[in-house]
């Protein structure tokens, strides 16, 4: 049952849309800790060391962060294959192009393949930059984050790097989440109005807030 519903567009639009959700809340969690950054060093680093000890003592150290970070890692998989998947297999339904563009496509419809591109580039940089410091400037240290991100965002292509991921995951977020409400059947004539405005408002508010952070530094707030 499961390869079936798997096998068909239905299925793949499901696995698309409950994966996407599931980062969504991710994005949401995201970056309100973000914005702690703001209170100075010791509250973020200390938000920090707190994400690595949730759920001790019956979770050992890291256990939780490990699980929720298979979790992101499984939706992340899952919403790429079935996105690629279903693009392959609409142009296998119709080789040659349209003579005429829908009128009523969005710049968040017609960009959608190429946002995810972006953004799974972003996510490997992100990783290599401040979780691992592989590509990190300025010299990782290792349970400093907030000396990391002040160090990521003070040089220029840290900052355009990030900003221009983030318009993308406001872009992304705004056409996704309307998708993934029509997929669910959640969609009606009396709720397309308020899903729509929904996901206006989430787009907004992810990438104002998640782009706070580099201004925030540029600015000299946080330093």
């Amino acid at each position: 049952m499961a390869r079936t519903v798997w096998d068909s567009t239905v299925g793949k639009k499901t696995v698309m849309a409950v994966s996407g959700l599931i980062m969504l809340l991710y994005l949401v969690v995201h970056m309100i800790g973000n914005l702690k950054i703001f209170f100075g060093a010791g509250e973020f680093n200390h938000y920090a060391h707190w994400l690595r000890t949730v759920g001790e003592p019956f979770m050992h150290y890291e256990w939780t962060l490990w699980l929720v970070r298979i979790v992101l890692v499984v939706a992340v998989v899952a919403h790429a294959v079935s996105a690629y998947q279903l693009s392959r297999r609409d142009i296998r339904a119709r080789p040659s192009k349209y003579v005429h563009k829908k009128p009523r496509a969005s710049y968040a419809t017609r960009t959608m393949r190429w946002g995810g591109i972006i953004l799974a580039l972003f996510i490997v940089w992100h990783v290599l930059d401040l979780t691992t410091g592989t590509v990190h400037s300025g010299g990782f240290q290792e349970g400093h984050p907030y000396q990391n991100v002040v160090d990521t965002f003070s040089t220029w292509y840290g900052n355009v790097i990030y900003i221009v991921a983030m318009l993308a995951v406001g872009l992304h977020v705004r056409h996704g989440f309307w998708s993934a409400a029509q997929t669910l059947g959640a969609g009606s004539r009396t709720r397309d109005r308020a899903l729509k405005a929904t996901a206006d408002v989430l787009a907004l508010v992810l990438t104002v807030g998640f782009i706070a952070v580099p201004v925030g530094v540029m600015t000299g707030l946080v330093n």
